[in-house]
């Protein structure tokens, strides 16, 4: 008897999830609910639960590998015989899409249309969210010379999806191929001394993981968006610090820990209900203005950023607030918040302050007007 584990879907936006580790051999016993793999997302780094005990039969893909949702990607066994049978026999022929990866480049078709030209530098939010893809697509489209901007994307936000190049490749007629070593069109050429480094035979290189990747494109994107302009006031917390005093005895009790945070974002929901314009989102050369406060609380873990969201916030009182504080950052540190608890945010609240500096200057959280 033999259980599937597939590739969950972490959020109703997440069509897809990259093997970041695999915590068992093959061959190895798992018991159900054991934490058998680690997967990033777009939005979060989450570790997969074993569907059930066994023994790991098969694993499918790789560490690195992105797979769609609901794809197989191991196998466990009952049988411990066939768990080891499995692990010393020879091994399988590629998939038809995997060995349509690691075929030999063949020429692709590369649209000269100057209506569907690639971003130029000057690129606006939306076309540069056209062009994002996984780290193992823009590899597979470098290594056989194509443009993923001309490639229509199915995923979140336009984006290209491992399927949407492979139907990509199945299509297009043959044609000279972009050189691999050539920028790809509308692409910034590197200026020398400045933004390139060569690496030398000491260094250790560390490949981007899948959240660093999207933190970085995003805040890019932020930054091509929005003019950002810094305004710092000082406050006299005095009073605040007192309330707190008196009370974090009491909240404690309650199991919540009463730190700063809350406050902050009371005064902020606050903040909010005097000015709306600062939860709203500029659409084109329109402003909407969303009737829901929902507070994105950036939090750091070992591995990035997250930036969960306290829905309804201006419904809450102190105590919900603090409540909502603590089990987010707990929970996220923890690798056990959704993907969709890290969307929706209207206005976003961070604290560089917890490293020791006196103040930051973020980068707006798109599509927000302000953090």
């Amino acid at each position: 008897m033999t259980t599937n584990v597939v590739m969950p879907q972490m959020g109703e936006s997440i069509t897809e999830g990259t093997i970041t580790s695999w915590y068992k051999q093959v061959g190895e016993w798992v018991e159900k609910d054991d934490n058998l793999l680690l997967i990033s997302t777009d939005k979060v780094d989450a570790e997969v639960p074993s569907p059930a005990s066994g023994f790991l039969q098969k694993v499918l893909f790789p560490e690195g590998e992105t797979v769609e949702i609901d794809t197989v990607i191991a196998i466990l066994a009952a049988d411990k015989a066939a768990a080891a049978a499995e692990s010393t026999a020879p091994a399988p022929e590629p998939s038809a899409a995997t060995a349509h990866a690691q075929a030999p480049a063949e020429p692709a078709q590369v649209d000269r249309d100057r209506e569907h030209a690639a971003p130029s530098f000057d690129a606006s939010a939306e076309e540069l969210r056209k062009v994002r893809s996984s780290p193992l697509v823009r590899k597979m489209a470098h290594e056989h010379g194509v443009d993923i901007t001309r490639i229509k994307g199915t995923g979140v936000s336009d984006r290209v999806t491992k399927k949407d190049f492979l139907e990509f490749l199945d299509k297009a007629p043959a044609e000279p191929s972009r050189p691999a070593s050539a920028p790809a069109a509308g692409s910034r050429p590197p200026v020398p001394g400045k933004y390139l480094y060569h690496p030398t035979a000491s260094d250790r290189m560390e490949p981007f993981s899948p959240m660093r990747g999207q933190i970085a494109d995003h805040m890019v994107i932020s930054r091509e968006t929005s003019v950002h302009v810094t305004t710092v006031f000082e406050v006299d917390m005095t009073r605040v610090a007192k309330l707190r005093a008196k009370h974090k005895d009491a909240y404690q009790q309650k199991g919540v820990k009463l730190s700063f945070m809350p406050f902050i974002l009371k005064a902020v929901t606050d903040g909010i209900a005097q000015f709306p314009i600062m939860n709203s989102a500029v659409v084109e050369r329109s402003i909407a203005y969303r009737p829901e406060v929902n507070l994105g609380m950036a939090v750091a873990v070992d591995w990035g950023l997250l930036v969960p969201v306290i829905r309804g916030a201006d419904e809450k009182s102190l105590l919900g607030l603090a409540r909502s504080v603590s089990d987010l950052a707990e929970r996220a540190r923890d690798r056990k918040i959704t993907p969709d608890e890290l969307s929706g945010g209207t206005f976003t609240v961070t604290n560089p302050g917890v490293f020791g500096s006196l103040f930051g200057t973020p980068i707006i959280n798109q599509p927000q007007v302000a953090i």
